[in-house]
């Protein structure tokens, strides 16, 4: 019996990019049965452009130019990508509103990890926002999601995976952080096995 190839992964990424490191790790390790194969990033000095290079995988600095307006931008990032022929764009710490320019190239092949469960916490300053949330008492623990993203809508997509993430009265912002992170690495790897296993 043959094996199927690996699925064809572009990550998008705006800075360190620990998420797509756990990519990479899982697919090294044959846990993912997938393969990075491109990588942008909308910040030229984005930290995760070295990690794809380091593994031999392209990567490019794609920051939006003035004289593009949002929707020419994101139809140009669309074609960027499709030229690698992905199964997934995987929305990896990518800070920017990807429009139905970009998104009706890829329909339900789009999916993002967010910082926080289904319906709490959108858009950026996620886990700091829950940090303050606990100490003053409106929620008591946060989480982690991936889901798929469809349109505009600002994280509040389909949710293919979630996990709660604790919050102990001792705790810095810091370590929060750090713990949020830990879920992230492997609740994306998780939902990456399972959306290859049996595609949405």
């Amino acid at each position: 019996m043959t094996s199927l190839a690996p699925a064809r992964l572009v990550v998008f990424i705006s800075g360190n990019g620990s998420n797509l490191q756990a990519i990479l790790n899982a697919c090294t390790e044959n846990r993912l049965p997938a393969r990075v194969v491109a990588v942008f990033s909308n910040q030229s000095d984005a930290y995760g452009l070295g990690r794809a290079r380091n593994a031999g995988i392209p990567a490019f600095a794609v920051p939006k130019p003035k004289e593009l307006d949002r929707r020419a931008y994101d139809a140009w990032l669309a074609g960027q990508a499709a030229e690698f022929r992905p199964a997934w764009i995987v929305l990896a710490g990518w800070m920017r509103i990807l429009s139905s320019a970009f998104l009706s190239h890829f329909p339900n092949r789009v999916i993002n990890i967010h910082p926080a469960l289904p319906g709490t916490f959108p858009g950026v300053g996620a886990i700091e926002r829950a940090y303050q949330a606990y100490h003053q008492g409106t929620i008591s623990q946060t989480g982690v999601m991936v889901h798929l993203v469809p349109d505009e809508g600002i994280d509040n997509g389909p949710v293919l995976g979630q996990e709660i993430v604790a919050i102990d009265p001792g705790d810095t912002l810091e370590v929060l952080e750090r713990r949020v992170h830990t879920v992230e690495h492997h609740l994306l790897v998780d939902v990456l096995c399972k959306i290859i296993a049996y595609p949405v």
